[in-house]
């Protein structure tokens, strides 16, 4: 065997998910651009960005929904057709309605028959917490309670990558907290789980891989305290006794977004000592003062505008 033939092999086992120079159109529109990447097993990644980013035309991609415009997409060293019919993948989509004059165990029971690597029907309710509800037609279920079988749909048998799209929409916090605990005992199987969502806390508190995506490009990609660092700005949080100056606020140096509700001020700065010792400068007396790392839900906010102001 050649060292190329070691190197391709090699990378294909450590390989789950490959974008390579991948680009989609609709017309003027470009909806995936240039967009690289690799997941690898065992990974739990969250997809990011704001409307109209490219998360969802990536994740058609992805699943073989969806042809690139060039580029390729390959999925354990296959294309994505071959790898959802050989049971590799499962999904999880916003998109698409569930049959609803059956019960909620016989649409699992049908895709359990179906996966050419299924569990039982009743291994699959159990881990998705929805054995309570089986009997019960899928026309009479809440919002939530559809997000968790389509969950169920999505690990009816050994799949190797799970891909979910604002999974726990419309859910509440305790059948939230469910949800992501089913899907923590997935991963401890081995399984590589990609979810793209709005739930900001999720991300942060879930995924091990942050990957960020705005007008089609991909623009971070790492842990979530490496894409909070990334965004280069720290938070200074402070009250103020009424009146004060907003103008001398706003203009101070180092700030890259200010926000003032009533008495309170929330500054992002890129260099929060100087901006500080300005405040003080300033004639500003702030009470309560609090500097702190930016949370992902600001480290992503930053990010975009970043980008939007390229």
């Amino acid at each position: 065997m050649t060292a190329t033939a070691v190197h391709t092999s090699t990378t294909a086992a450590t390989t789950v998910v490959s974008f390579e120079n991948v680009c989609k159109s609709f017309g003027p529109v470009h909806a995936v651009a240039d967009l690289s990447l690799t997941l690898h097993p065992g990974e739990t990644v969250a997809l990011l960005g704001p409307n109209g980013a490219g998360k969802s035309t990536a994740l058609d991609l992805l699943l073989g929904l969806r042809n690139a415009d060039s580029g390729a997409v390959r999925v354990f060293g296959t294309t994505p057709q071959q790898a959802i019919t050989q049971g590799k993948v499962g999904a999880m989509l916003q998109s698409g309605g569930l049959m609803e004059d059956v019960t909620v165990r016989e649409i699992v029971t049908l895709a359990c028959d179906l996966h050419p690597r299924a569990h039982t029907a009743d291994q699959v309710l159990a881990n998705s917490g929805i054995t309570e509800i089986a009997d019960r037609r899928v026309n009479k279920l809440s919002g939530g309670q559809e997000q968790r079988v389509r969950f169920a749909l999505a690990t009816a048998g050994r799949n190797e990558l799970i891909v979910l799209d604002e999974p726990t929409t419309g859910m509440d916090v305790t059948a939230r907290q469910a949800f992501w605990a089913a899907m923590r005992a997935q991963v401890a199987e081995g399984r590589t789980v990609l979810f793209a969502t709005h739930y900001l806390e999720e991300a942060d508190a879930i995924a091990d891989r942050v990957l960020v995506m705005n007008g089609g490009r991909l623009i971070a990609d790492g842990t979530a305290a490496e894409i909070k660092a990334r965004a280069g700005a720290r938070r200074i949080v402070f009250d103020l006794d009424e009146p004060f100056d907003e103008q001398a606020l706003r203009g101070l140096p180092h700030i890259v977004g200010v926000e003032i509700s009533g008495r309170t001020v929330r500054i992002r700065s890129d260099d929060a000592d100087a901006t500080v010792h300005a405040i003080y400068a300033a004639g500003l007396y702030p009470h309560s003062l609090e500097v702190t790392g930016l949370g992902l839900e600001q480290a992503f906010l930053a990010l975009t505008a970043q980008e939007a102001g390229k």
